[in-house]
């Protein structure tokens, strides 16, 4: 079936490619993916398949299957279905997630990811599966939260590799180390180099526990074929004491390469995997803000790559802000007008102010006139107080966005005011928190947003993991009732406020966007990825919320409509790169005719290529 459609597509003028999405759309039975349906051929059989987490169905191999790969006898003789292995793993592990804790310090959500793990590492497709239809539940478990003890805890918790680790003693050799992974295709990548893992610092080798949960989100969020994925780890040392003298600690026990021995890492392995898969997406992720900044302006021009603290941290952000324009009853197009307290002036941070400034700016004309008001909404606070133009040392990324003198005369304040004084004098719309520091939004700090300019002020409390939040939605709605938007970086539950009133608490998770931004950017086949695109993801989520949703507080969507949201927004992102002229097509799909689509049939497009965990029939073929 997919060698007649891609046949089709080849002879198919464009207006008849129109006719044939739309039928396909109308009769979803006859359009049949490559992503899920595409027999697979091994040049395996018996015991090798059962251990293939891949390709392994266990009891779900049919009477034929067993045959056919040599597999009667190795199993149970019952056939079960899929829907039955899965109802049986699902009580296994309400019955045993209780007893799978190791001791007294492990937690229950650890305890759930140690048994999702062990089907991860036994079958795959049942994995996702589970993941994908319980990804409310899952989701904190093989991402944030959980995954924040899962890295502090790794060499204890590692059984078995899962994808590549490179090091500084490995230089001069990854072009030829890259060889060893075994995928030909290799869509996407997310690489750290553990140095600033969430709001944790620096874990070193252990960080990639983040870059093995992010995957799994593309898998289940955006529909990324597992098979094409590879979570990687760039040990260059560690500066944790702790795990220098750890004799269990599995990296380079050395300190941290700087300087340009740094970079020539970080190059060395970029032409690395570019080299053998050319087309394939990098995720930067968790890379202490020194090097984020200038890894992604180093390598964004040159490569399909994104820094997903820095960018779609600022995209999630993004919508939120929107979101809560929408909310005080406004058009998103006075956005502008909002006064916003920034605390936190790390990647995250400035990433956000960055991107912020950059859609009002638009918002008001793009010219210098509007990119100087859209400064001007901007006020940040980090560890030191309020950033001035009197700061000794400014950071660079910072020193657009410090207050000058003429500014803060009629306001009554000075370099390194306090985050209570600001609040106070500034009477922002928002305050946007991204500090890492647990509890900053004190309660005199909520106390002061009482007065507010604005009569629905909201609160970004933003930082991971759920210990790092600035404050808990129950202390925002305790201080500032009914009224306040409140959204997190890490999921906290909705505030029972009493006589039927709800306090939402939106999680504003940057796995709203980074799935869809991944997809999008591999179904264009855009040769970088852009502003514009990003901004596109950005607009596309703050836009997907209904206007009576909004007003009652819920600006972020639940977990539940991921796939639908990622679709949304991965179409969003295939738009923006043709309207761009960015768009290079994907498989038998070229620019022209992705150019050609209608919003809607770029909707079916990105759809229909979503992989789903559904097992594939398997055709044994001797070597």
């Amino acid at each position: 079936m997919a060698s007649i459609s891609r046949n089709l597509r080849r002879s198919l003028a464009p207006g008849r490619l129109h006719r044939l999405l739309l039928l396909r759309s109308q009769h979803p039975r006859e359009y049949v993916t490559a992503e899920c349906h595409r027999p697979v051929v091994l040049h395996k059989r018996g015991p090798d398949i059962l251990h293939d987490p891949w390709f392994n169905r266990g009891t779900a191999f049919s009477m034929t299957e067993r045959d056919r790969l040599g597999l009667r006898g190795l199993l149970p003789p019952n056939v079960v279905s899929s829907q039955q292995q899965i109802d049986r793993f699902m009580l296994d592990l309400k019955r045993l997630q209780k007893y799978a804790r190791d001791g007294p310090s492990d937690t229950y959500p650890l305890a759930k990811w140690r048994i999702l793990n062990r089907l991860h590492d036994r079958n795959e497709t049942m994995y996702y599966k589970v993941l994908i239809d319980n990804i409310e539940e899952y989701a904190p478990v093989v991402y944030t939260p959980t995954v924040g003890l899962v890295c502090q805890n790794y060499s204890g918790l590692f059984r078995r590799p899962r994808g590549m680790y490179f090091s500084a003693e490995d230089r001069g050799e990854m072009m030829s180390m890259v060889y060893n992974w075994p995928a030909d295709q290799v869509d996407m990548i997310v690489v750290t180099d553990g140095s600033r893992i969430l709001g944790l610092g620096d874990l070193g080798v252990h960080g990639i526990g983040i870059a093995i949960g992010k995957l799994d989100l593309y898998v289940a969020a955006a529909g990324i074929n597992p098979q094409r994925v590879l979570p990687v780890m760039i040990d260059v040392g560690t500066n944790n004491e702790k795990l220098l003298k750890d004799p269990l600690y599995l990296g380079l026990q050395e300190h941290r390469l700087e300087g340009d021995e740094y970079v020539s890492v970080i190059d060395e392995f970029m032409e690395a995997v570019f080299t053998r898969w050319p087309n394939v997406i990098v995720q930067f992720e968790d890379f202490q803000s020194k090097w984020a900044f200038r890894l992604l302006q180093r390598y964004r021009k040159t490569y399909r790559m994104f820094n997903d603290d820095v960018q779609g941290t600022a995209g999630v952000a993004i919508a939120g802000l929107l979101g809560a324009v929408r909310a005080q009853g406004r058009p998103m197009i006075d956005f502008p007008k909002q006064k916003i307290v920034v605390a936190g002036a790390g990647s995250a941070g400035i990433g956000v102010v960055n991107a912020a400034s950059r859609t009002m700016a638009r918002m008001l004309g793009n010219n210098e006139v509007a990119f100087e008001s859209a400064r001007s909404q901007f006020w940040i606070v980090d560890a030191h107080g309020l950033i001035t133009e009197d700061r000794a040392d400014i950071d660079p990324d910072a020193r657009p966005f410090a207050r000058r003198k003429s500014e803060l005369g009629h306001q009554g304040l000075n370099e390194g005011a306090s985050l209570v004084e600001v609040v106070k004098k500034v009477k922002p719309d928002v305050i946007l928190g991204l500090s890492a520091v647990g509890g900053l939004f004190s309660k005199e700090v909520l106390e002061a947003l009482k007065d507010s300019s604005s009569s629905r002020p909201a609160i970004f409390a933003m930082s991971n993991p759920t210990k790092n939040a600035e404050c808990t939605p129950g202390e925002a709605f305790s201080i500032l009732g009914e009224k306040v938007i409140f959204a997190s970086g890490s999921p906290f539950h909705d505030v029972d406020l009493g006589d039927g009133k709800i306090g939402h608490s939106n999680q504003g998770n940057n796995m709203y966007l980074f799935p869809g931004i991944g997809l999008g950017t591999l179904l264009s086949g855009a040769r970088v990825i852009s502003d514009g695109m990003l901004q596109a993801a950005a607009e596309r989520l703050a836009s997907y919320m209904k206007e009576d949703e909004v007003l009652q507080g819920i600006i972020y969507p639940p977990i539940s409509r991921i796939r639908d949201i990622t679709k949304e927004v991965a179409a969003a992102v295939v738009r923006e790169a043709v309207a761009e002229d960015l768009a290079e097509g994907y498989r038998d799909m070229d620019a022209r005719e992705l150019a050609r689509l209608s919003e809607e049939e770029t909707i079916e497009y990105v759809k229909t290529n979503m992989w789903s965990p559904v097992y594939p029939t398997i055709i044994y073929k001797k070597d």
